[in-house]
Parts: structure tokens; C-alpha cells; sequence
């Protein structure tokens, strides 16, 4: 499967960015999603995840309550909107595939992940 993130640009602290990751060449409902992000000289972190049915979504303590993630299968999307946004949160952000086969524990492991977006950049300032 290929991933191809967007929707990412600048805004200002507190403000609100939708990320959306658009999904081909396979049936999106066969996998498991989530999104990382990496800030410059960090290593990759996770952020959110939500399994092939849309039935369990999962956050890192940071963006609970501000991110939310979704899916759509028939449009082979996976969404993050991101609101009340601050600095910290800057960061070049990745979806990223996890086949349902494999299983949904450990999501926010990036290395139970075997496909990746190429990123988008979202940059907020103070």
C-alpha cells in the first residue's frame, strides 16, 4: 500500500490543522493505522492510532483531548484533526499502515508499522 500525507503548514498556537493520509493500491480496511511525528533531532514518536473498523482509536497522553483521529474506509483516508495546537506540537508528521493480519496491540510502536507516508511538515508558531 502507498501513503500520501497532507495538509500540513503553519499556524499559530492555538490554532487547528487537519492531516489527511490517502491510501492506494491496496484495501485500506485491511490495515490498522496511525500517525507519528518527528521533530528535528528527536526520534520518530507516536501520536495517535485507530484500528481497521474505526472501532478503537489510541493517543499518546500529549494530544488526548486536542487530536482525533479517524478513518474513512471508503475513501481509503485516514484523518488527524489537530486543534488548540502549540509549539511543542511542531513536527514533520507520518501515517503509517500496519496490516490487520498482524494484529492492533503495540500501536504505538513504530516498528509494527511496515508501510509510511512520506510526511508533512507542520510547523506552529508562539
Amino acid at each position: 500500500v502507498q501513503l500520501q500525507a497532507s495538509g500540513g503548514g503553519l499556524v499559530q498556537t492555538g490554532g487547528s490543522l487537519s492531516l489527511s493520509c490517502v491510501a492506494s493500491g491496496r484495501t485500506f480496511s485491511l490495515y490498522n493505522m496511525g500517525w507519528f511525528r518527528q521533530a528535528p533531532g528527536t526520534e520518530r514518536k507516536f501520536v495517535a492510532a485507530i484500528n481497521w473498523a474505526a472501532t478503537n482509536t489510541y493517543y499518546t497522553d500529549s494530544v488526548r483531548g486536542r487530536f482525533t483521529i479517524s478513518r474513512d474506509n471508503a475513501k481509503s483516508t485516514l484523518y488527524l484533526q489537530m486543534n488548540f495546537l502549540t509549539p511543542e506540537d511542531t513536527a514533520v508528521y507520518y501515517c503509517a499502515a500496519r496490516e490487520k493480519r498482524r494484529g492492533y496491540s503495540d500501536a504505538d510502536l513504530a516498528d509494527r508499522y511496515q508501510y509510511w507516508g512520506q510526511g508533512t511538515l507542520v510547523t506552529v508558531s508562539s
